[in-house]
């Protein structure tokens, strides 16, 4: 049998005894019927529209072989000989008349494929700009995520230098304050030496006023007592170097042991 919406609507199903709903072998040969109808209602759909795309294409082709018979009659009159009859190229707009329903008639019978054509470039029309909009979110996140590599990569840097001069600058400090303790250090070698040299220079020239004065005649005790007495005094005194048992230094202050003299501990 036919369905039509009707009977759908229409369709009322046995209420249960013991169980709520409808019943169920009864609903499914309803659905049965309702599949099977609409298989043929889209084979004849289906049918139909290759029927009228054939008819479609029928008429546009008696359209087109219709339109060439038009056209040969204004061509005849054209070469006949009579000059009298220039006026003769007035047949020309004959080919007008039938060239219009040539336009007209794809219209009226492209009316369904038209309406695909629309839907169709509708539905182009939604993917491109579902894709563009893909694209510009895309290029849009691309963008955010090289600012934010960009940003991080830089702070990094910039963290990095700061360091770097931090540590180049405890270094020059370091070196600014080792090199003045290597000068200090020069500086008492130097004095150090000097003072070594006129210590030894002094203990030399006694040594020598010692020997010579060895070597003179004896003489009485009480003399020899009064002159070891007197030239005591005249010894030069031997510079101090903080070494234990050592003479002062020279107008220095006398160092404690094992420090030296001019450059505190």
């Amino acid at each position: 049998m036919a369905l039509t919406p009707e009977d759908v609507v229409n369709k009322r199903f046995q209420s249960t005894k013991f169980r709520e709903g409808y019943d169920q072998d009864e609903v499914d040969d309803f659905l049965d019927e309702i599949v099977v109808e609409l298989r043929r209602l889209n084979q004849e759909n289906e049918e139909l529209r290759q029927r009228l795309v054939a008819a479609d294409a029928r008429m546009a082709e008696q359209q087109r072989s219709g339109a060439l018979p038009a056209s040969a009659p204004a061509s005849a009159p054209a070469p006949t000989p009579v000059v009298a009859e220039a006026p003769a190229p007035a047949p020309a707009p004959a080919p007008a008349v039938p060239s219009a329903p040539a336009v007209e008639a794809p219209a009226y019978g492209q009316t369904s494929s038209e309406l695909e054509t629309t839907s169709t470039n509708n539905l182009l029309q939604l993917a491109r700009r579902l894709h563009e909009e893909h694209v510009r979110e895309g290029i849009a996140k691309r963008d955010e995520l090289i600012a934010e590599g960009e940003a991080h990569a830089a702070r990094i840097v910039s963290e990095a230098e700061g360091k770097q001069r931090e540590i180049v600058d405890a270094l020059n400090a370091e070196r600014a304050t080792l090199e003045t303790r290597v000068e200090e250090l020069r500086v008492f070698e130097r004095e150090y030496r000097a003072q070594l040299r006129t210590y030894i220079q002094g203990q030399l020239r006694e040594l020598e006023t010692s020997s010579q004065t060895s070597a003179a005649p004896a003489a009485p005790v009480g003399s020899a007592a009064s002159a070891s007495s007197a030239a005591a005094p005249a010894s030069a005194p031997a510079p101090g170097y903080g070494f234990p048992g050592s003479a002062p230094s020279f107008g220095q202050p006398q160092q404690t042991p094992g420090t030296f003299p001019g450059y505190g501990s």
